[in-house]
């Protein structure tokens, strides 16, 4: 739910206003930072309790999950080609995206280290 509306907010608000651009960046960082808020708030009832396998395994299922909704729909949902739905993951090219899944991979293991400490 947190990526599809984050799509929503940037095809209708950010990137006709600030252009693809600037769009990708602000709404990748965006959807980074409500990952690991919703992660910390996952992990709260059990971070004492859980260790960093179960923690990274939790990350990996909501990573797979994450790109098989993305790729499958986009793809056969939506029809676009594999060179539109990778664009985003050209870092080459200014293109952030690939924090998306890196920040769902390890969100719950950093969000215990966090509320750990608090």
């Amino acid at each position: 739910m947190l990526a599809i509306t984050n799509g929503i907010l940037h095809e209708a608000l950010l990137a006709p206003a600030l252009g693809d651009g600037v769009a990708h960046v602000l709404s990748t960082l965006l959807l980074a930072a409500a990952v690991a808020t919703v992660a910390a708030l996952f992990v709260r009832r059990f971070a004492h309790e859980a260790d960093r396998r179960t923690l990274l395994s939790i990350g990996g299922l909501w990573t797979v999950l994450t790109l098989a909704f993305e790729f499958g729909f986009g793809r056969y949902v939506v029809g676009k080609s594999w060179a539109v739905l990778l664009a985003d993951y050209d870092v080459l090219a200014g293109r952030i995206w690939v924090l998306v899944p890196l920040t769902l991979l390890v969100a719950p293991l950093v969000a215990a280290r966090y509320v750990e400490r608090r």
